[in-house]
């Protein structure tokens, strides 16, 4: 038996107000793993876009230095 037959096995022995608790539990972790997911994609993304930028700069020390 997989663990989601287990899970809904034990589920069905429970009251109702149990039920809807395991219910909120389970919305609350996949919310929480999408938000994770979502945030490794745009690390990824992010880094991904900046690859290669730091070696490619068009300006130098004398470029920063401000003139009057």
């Amino acid at each position: 038996m997989n663990p989601a037959e287990k899970i809904l096995e034990n589920i069905r022995m429970l009251p109702e107000d149990k039920q809807k608790q395991i219910l909120d539990f389970a919305e609350y972790l996949r919310a929480k793993t999408e938000v994770q997911e979502n945030e490794e994609w745009s690390e990824l993304s992010l880094r991904s876009a900046m690859t290669g930028i730091e070696d490619d700069s068009i300006y130098d020390l004398d470029d920063l230095k401000e003139r009057f």
